[in-house]
């Protein structure tokens, strides 16, 4: 079997910047992209195949063709294809959210829920993350401070370099800061929970839609033990 090479979908969030295209050569021609979807059969963003008699078509196609046995033993026992990696360019801060876990988001969501991984590709000096709490918190007090605006003086901030790896299970409350640049190796989902965005306006000039309900009952109010070097 010959090397798939594959095309990304792209996104242009309103946060990204343009270095994907600038700098790595991502084919795109937009004003913003935030995200490059580059291993993906999930169905709001796929990857597309650009050699051999698959030209054209998506990885999930591919794999419907020529069946799971293609995955491997350890892949094809999933329902769906499970990884899915992409590079992600923060010009802005993201907005605070959290991911589910399988249960509940099979459950409501009919997909998976999302743990995630990420690789410090590059970052302007003083680029922070946010990961967690720095402090136990109850979900009252998560509600409340949604309201008023002083979420982040609750939420641990992990300052970053380049070449570093931080894990971000699901349930743990986090953002990408502006100025980063990474690669994320996550489960095959794309259900996001924002719980807040600053009072930022989408491109249709109202409120971003925040998840709140949903968010306080997944997240995890604990601080998390992890080592951020």
């Amino acid at each position: 079997m010959s090397i798939l090479k594959l095309k990304p979908s792209c996104k242009d969030y309103l946060w990204g910047g343009h270095r994907l295209a600038e700098e790595y050569g991502v084919e795109y021609d937009g004003d913003i992209l935030a995200e490059a979807w580059e291993l993906s059969c999930h169905p709001d963003g796929p990857s597309y195949i650009t050699n051999g008699k698959y030209a054209g078509k998506t990885l999930e196609e591919f794999i419907e063709a020529e069946g799971k046995e293609v995955l491997g033993k350890h892949c094809r026992r999933f329902r769906d294809f499970p990884i899915l990696t992409k590079f992600i360019d923060a010009k802005q801060n993201l907005s605070i959210q959290v991911h589910p876990g399988d249960e509940y988001a099979l459950a409501r969501e009919n997909e998976y829920g999302k743990n995630e991984m990420w690789y410090i590709m590059d970052c302007q000096p003083g680029a922070r993350l946010y990961c967690g709490f720095s402090r136990p918190v109850s979900k009252d007090e998560v509600a409340a401070r949604v309201q008023d605006g002083t979420l982040t003086q609750v939420l641990n901030e992990v300052p970053v370099h380049k070449g570093q790896v931080v894990f971000i299970p699901a349930g743990m409350v986090h953002a990408i800061g502006a100025g980063i640049l990474l690669c994320e190796v996550q489960q095959s989902s794309n259900v996001t929970y924002r719980l807040y965005d600053y009072g930022r306006l989408g491109a249709d000039g109202k409120p971003r839609p925040l998840h709140v309900e949903r968010s306080l009952a997944v997240l995890k109010p604990g601080p998390v033990e992890q080592d951020w070097d």
